[in-house]
């Protein structure tokens, strides 16, 4: 670390700016590190709440908020109860996989005997869940699905048929997982007779393979199965086993749109499992009622869109009766549905300019759903409770902000996580009306930490777009700003599809960053244009089939009209990016060469050819389709426009983004004989991280900022 001292000292010194400061040394020893209250579960009394702490599970009681023991001693990852409680499932350790799926080793704790027992003979598993009666314990290995009876011990083996980068049962391949959102495709009917679960079959799809390099004299290879746009998907398929006889049944989805099976969903009744189905263009999907018992598929309903559905974005909440909230943004923002239980709407029950983000429960005494939403404003985030029969609405939370909630059984209190962009996260414990019975965490300290370095508050202001639109932004200043004075400007931005990075919330990543950036004299700032979320979904998906156009020409719009301020210098203006904000950056750098003077692309999609089909068929078709969509959106295809000074950045293991992304870029500038900077992180993933990795990949971009903007 000596060189960035003596980098950072000799700048400060030509700058004359303070020497207290925030530096790439205190963000990466963790000198600014805020703290947080983890595994936050409700007791089923409603009056008790659990956290995960350095030594065990720790026992709290809502009411007083005093700690009454450790319900479990250890230390634990995570942990799972079973429906009435008796049961525990303990996470002692964990290999990650891909995004989300990961093996783990687990311990069983029967809460009344005291008695511990070791999942699978103590060997790794993925995905396990508990039956509801908490008699059982599913779980899967080697891509095979298999049950452990916790009275006997005995382990039943459900598929045989599973096989790597062929045949998987109850589990996610790759790009489920990555873009569906979860790894687990099983579900135990409510009465624990049956499990219904998905088969995806992957032999047909195209295998990507990668280089590992570690420090063997010949490198390794990683090999799995990715289908890239307009390629062959897995094969799904849904079968229900019945434990009774160790049979199974298929299920016949042929008439229903069975493309994709992304959801299987438990209900209140005791014989039947949701599936929520899709075909391939992903702008139609079916509800369907599977009957456990014959296997018998009846489809509620069917939501469609003339643009796209959010299939990785489901609500779908069973009510006591059978009842049913299914979220939807069929009248222009994503608001909650109520359906009777054969997929009759009863009524819309949000309703309004604003849109529902999160959903949290439902309290059958007081007839009341607990949802997070945009009411107080796109950038804020607060929780609400609303009356399903009436409409009628409380807000319980901050009326500002980022605020979200952890709610008891009961509904009688809940734990309100909160943060604003001058306000680290605080934990506060309120009643069910909202009301502030103590402050259980916050984090003034790191927030004094980086007063006492100079921190400067982000101002919100809005943009114009050539559409009409007025785009959110953040800026960040200088702690002496000087209007003055002409300051270089560096955007950072994402702009994914459903996106968001203009919120009125802390941020712990990239924001202290950008902080340290302000004090080098740099203006930063980030806009979210069209395409991105929490504004509607005509604002979202006005990028349909054209994935990038308007993106970057919102990017554009907006650094031209910050280099129409009066404290910007418009000649010295950047723009960084990461994985869809790389792709943006390359962009910027190729469409908008006459604007943008430096630019940073970690991670880039450069041809959405390369990317998978879920994710990229979603918003573009597939390229058999839609061609245009495809090569008019790559900068692949403006390599020749390159002027500025460019760094591209990838990690050669990424099994998101490929290398081959970075590389196509790469050879397209190199023959049109565009000179630019590349740095290849060996063996790294998508997230480029692991020992001193980030640390010199933060000093690298600063450097280069400090260098050429």
């Amino acid at each position: 670390m000596k060189k960035l001292l003596l980098t950072l000292t000799i700048f400060a010194a030509f700058h004359n700016v303070s020497a207290q400061e925030i530096t790439l040394d205190k963000i990466y020893s963790g000198y600014y590190r805020g703290k947080g209250i983890a595994g936050i579960t409700s007791m089923k009394n409603g009056e008790n709440y659990l956290v995960i702490e350095q030594g065990g599970i720790a026992k709290y009681s809502y009411k007083t908020s005093h700690k009454e023991g450790n319900l479990v001693d250890g230390n634990f990852e995570s942990y799972e109860f079973s429906d009435d409680e008796s049961k525990i499932l303990l996470l002692k350790q964990s290999q990650p996989i891909y995004r989300h799926s990961f093996l783990g080793v687990y311990d069983i704790k029967d809460l009344k005997s005291g008695k511990t027992t070791s999942l699978n003979d103590g060997k790794p598993v993925q995905e396990p869940r508990f039956s509801p009666d908490a008699t059982k314990i599913s779980f899967i290995v080697d891509n095979n699905l298999f049950y452990q009876d916790l009275n006997s011990g005995k382990t039943t083996q459900i598929t045989q048929n599973g096989l790597k980068n062929k045949v998987l049962n109850g589990l996610a391949d790759w790009v489920y997982e990555e873009e569906f959102g979860h790894a687990r495709l099983y579900e135990w009917t409510k009465n624990s007779n049956d499990i219904l679960f998905v088969e995806l079959t992957e032999t047909d799809v195209p295998e990507i393979y990668i280089p590992i390099y570690g420090k063997s004299l010949y490198p390794s290879e990683m090999r799995y199965k990715y289908p890239k746009a307009g390629e062959k998907n897995s094969v799904a398929s849904a079968h229900i086993y019945h434990l009774s006889d160790g049979k199974k049944t298929k299920v016949n989805l042929d008439q229903f749109k069975n493309y994709y099976i992304p959801n299987v969903v438990q209900t209140a009744n005791a014989d039947e499992i949701i599936l929520i189905t899709s075909q391939r263009t992903q702008n139609a999907s079916d509800v369907l009622k599977v009957n456990t018992k014959t296997g018998e598929a009846t489809k509620l309903f069917t939501e469609t869109d003339d643009k796209w559905i959010d299939t990785d974005n489901v609500t779908l909440e069973f009510l006591e009766d059978n009842s049913f909230l299914w979220g939807s943004e069929r009248d222009g923002n994503r608001h909650l549905y109520w359906y009777d239980k054969d997929g009759k709407l009863k009524k819309q029950v949000t309703k309004g300019n604003w849109e529902v983000t999160d959903y949290y429960g439902y309290n059958p005494k007081s007839k009341e759903i607990f949802v997070q939403t945009t009411e107080k404003g796109s950038i804020n985030k607060v929780v609400s409770k609303i009356n399903i029969e009436n409409g009628k609405a409380q807000l319980i939370s901050n009326a500002e902000g980022n605020n979200s909630a952890n709610f008891s059984k009961n509904y009688n209190y809940f734990i309100e996580t909160s943060s604003t962009v001058s306000k680290p996260y605080t934990f506060v414990l309120k009643d069910g009306s909202g009301k502030t019975l103590k402050e259980l965490q916050n984090n003034n300290d790191q927030l004094k930490k980086l007063q006492a370095d100079n921190f400067t508050v982000k101002e919100f202001i809005t943009i114009p777009n050539g559409a009409g639109d007025q785009m959110n932004a953040w800026i960040i200043k200088p702690k002496n700003f000087d209007p003055n004075k002409k300051y270089p400007l560096f955007m950072f931005q994402y702009s994914g599809p459903g996106s968001q990075q203009v919120s009125n919330s802390w941020d712990n990543g990239n924001g202290i960053w950008f902080e340290m950036l302000a004090q080098k004299g740099y203006i930063v700032a980030c806009v979210d244009g069209r395409g991105t979320g929490f504004k509607g979904a005509k604002f979202k998906k006005v990028t349909y089939k054209n994935l990038g156009k308007y993106e970057i020409e919102d990017q554009i719009t907006a650094a031209k009209w910050l280099g129409t301020q009066s404290y910007i210098d418009k000649t010295r203006i950047g723009i960084f990016g990461w994985s869809f904000g790389g792709y943006m950056a390359s962009l910027a750098m190729t469409k908008g060469a006459d604007v943008f003077k430096t630019g940073i692309a970690v991670a880039p999609v450069t041809n959405w050819r390369y990317y998978d089909s879920v994710y990229t068929e979603r918003f573009l078709l597939t390229p058999q389709e839609n061609p245009a969509g495809y090569d008019d959106n790559s900068p692949t295809t403006y390599a020749n426009l390159l002027k500025g000074k460019f760094l591209l950045i990838h990690g050669t293991a990424d099994d998101n983004v490929h290398f081959q992304n970075s590389m196509e870029f790469s050879e397209a500038l190199i023959q049109n004989k565009k000179q630019f900077e590349f740095m290849a992180y060996p063996d790294k993933n998508h997230g480029i991280y692991g020992g001193q990795t980030r640390p010199q990949l933060y000093q690298k971009m600063t450097d280069f900022i400090l260098e050429n903007l």
